[in-house]
């Protein structure tokens, strides 16, 4: 995988869906996070979301705000599992907590 791609990686099952974003959520990827989640928020119902970000090296400020909207409307829990990871998702949280750790 290049420097400049992210990888979008959507796990369902019956109580939870998943996001995993590997790489740079910049640029034209923003747009494609944006749809899925439009697309899977429809299904979301009762379901637990959660955004693993372990793997994620940037964002800008269109990805955070996509993040942003994920995590306020699908009451996200985040997966983190460095310094770096876990600040971002405080950073996107608005350091209110309720992070993971590991997979989910």
């Amino acid at each position: 995988m290049g420097q400049l791609t992210l990888r979008i990686s959507i796990q369902e099952n019956d109580n939870t869906i998943g996001f995993t974003l590997v790489g740079r959520l910049a640029g034209p990827w923003v747009a494609e996070l944006e749809q899925a989640w439009k697309d899977v928020s429809k299904r979301l119902g009762g379901k637990q979301l959660s955004l693993d970000v372990r793997d994620l090296t940037y964002s800008d400020a269109g990805g955070k705000r996509v993040l942003r909207d994920m995590f306020a409307r699908g009451r996200a829990a985040f997966i983190t599992d460095s310094d770096w990871s876990h600040h971002f998702a405080e950073e996107i949280r608005g350091y209110n907590g309720n992070f993971a750790q590991g997979r989910a």
